[in-house]
């Protein structure tokens, strides 16, 4: 870390005024210190200045959620999250992680970012869910004993139906408008299929010629987020070089947006990516932002549903995307929206990190859980696919029957007038 010339003002950035902590989902938890981003920033300062990576050290770093509300929250401007990329990129690097906990890193970051794994995975869990064998896996309790990892991705995944295929090129309804290119991403195009449907249908209804490119991969969100530089760098490489040729990129899934728009400081130590990384950038757009940008023009049908929306973090406090979800929602004949308590607050999903601090994921998960539950909404709104299968796990636990959708979903209903029960029998 301390290699880096722009390390010391960053660190120097925080002033420890305190104002993160009662944002910072882990302080909120446990409020101990060194799990504040305060108390992470002078471990960091520590390190920096000659102190090894101790296990308790990284320790502390592991336990952030990377949710960046304290972002949100300061009123310094400490680029925390630029400070916790470059932490988890030198604990990658330097400190030697117990073999178990290798082994399950290795087995997440060998099947998340990779869309055929995920799919070769479908069929299977598809069988596995439908024969009720999930049901008796957790009365038993044996994959927690195993590995809670492991037992948090098995409880997770969403119930898995037929999953759509979409063609590269989806017309525009009407005159076109523009012409997009749209990212579907490895969970939701495996586990949230009907999603991605949704999202190109609705473009369409708008005027929109929607291109979707079948070689496109992972965007490197994922390996972004948990210090896996250089393998993030290559996934970013092939996300901009398939999408150079459309004059927008639309994202529905909020982790994968904010890793684009990130796509220059990535690839800076390569001037010509760099370049490339910066006009790519600046040309993607989370779906919400960019249907209030182009304006709307299909007929919304009336929708009599009362929902909750849900921000998600790396929409939220990263792109600083509120407003734009809520106007489109509020545009809808007869939707109700509710707010939900303490929205600032991580729900636990974080990428990866309900399934490597599944602990702190779960109790974060119940108390997200709690405050939906408390709207009295029938359905559950979210932009992140990570953030739609980690409440909906939560809310299953506490037996609260809630369906969840994403924005894009809530917008096709209405477009296409297919009324509540599209939306309130569909779930996940």
């Amino acid at each position: 870390m301390s290699a880096d010339n722009d390390l010391p003002k960053l660190l120097d950035d925080c002033v420890h005024c305190g104002f993160c902590l009662p944002t910072c989902p882990t302080y909120v938890l446990w409020g101990e210190e060194m799990d504040s981003p305060r108390g992470r920033i002078h471990l960091m300062a520590q390190h920096a200045e000659g102190a090894p990576l101790s296990g308790p050290m990284v320790e502390h770093f592991d336990r952030c959620l990377g949710c960046m509300a304290c972002v949100t929250a300061c009123p310094s401007g400490v680029q925390y999250d630029r400070l916790i990329e470059m932490t988890r990129a030198e604990v990658e690097r330097e400190h030697p992680r117990p073999l178990q906990e290798r082994v399950i890193r290795e087995a997440i970051f060998r099947l998340f970012p990779y869309r055929r794994r995920l799919r070769a995975l479908r069929g299977p869990l598809r069988a596995y869910q439908r024969t009720g064998l999930d049901r008796l896996v957790r009365r038993t309790g044996l994959l927690e004993r195993l590995s809670p990892s492991l037992a948090a991705m098995e409880r997770l995944a969403p119930p898995l139906g037929r999953a759509p295929r979409l063609p590269e090129r989806v017309g525009a309804r009407g005159g076109r408008r523009a012409t997009v290119g749209m990212l579907t991403g490895c969970v939701q195009s495996e586990f949230f299929p009907g999603v991605n449907a949704a999202t190109a249908r609705v473009l369409a209804l708008e005027g929109c010629d929607v291109v979707i490119p079948r070689a496109q991969g992972c965007c490197g969100a994922l390996s972004l987020h948990a210090g896996r530089e250089e393998e993030a760098r290559a996934f970013a490489r092939r996300t901009v070089a398939t999408f150079e040729h459309v004059d927008v990129i639309v994202v529905n899934a909020a982790g994968c947006g904010s890793a684009m728009k990130e796509y220059e400081a990535l690839l800076a130590g390569a001037p010509a990516w760099s370049r490339r990384a910066a006009a790519l950038a600046g040309r993607t757009r989370d779906l919400a932002e960019f249907l209030v940008e182009l304006g709307p023009r299909a007929e919304r049908h009336p929708l009599p549903v009362t929902l909750a929306y849900h921000d998600a973090c790396h929409l939220s406090h990263a792109q600083g995307i509120r407003s734009q979800p809520r106007a489109l929602l509020a545009a809808v004949p007869e939707l109700k929206v509710r707010e939900i308590a303490d929205p600032e607050i991580c729900c636990g999903s974080a990428g990866t990190y309900n399934l490597l601090q599944p602990e702190a994921a779960a109790e974060l998960g119940e108390r997200k859980a709690v405050n939906v539950d408390a709207t009295g909404a029938e359905l559950l709104v979210a932009a992140n696919p990570g953030c739609s299968m980690q409440i909906a796990t939560a809310l299953r636990r506490r037996g609260t029957d809630i369906a969840v959708a994403h924005t894009a979903q809530v917008l096709d209903a209405s477009l296409r007038g297919l009324g509540r029960e599209a939306l309130v029998k569909r779930g996940s």
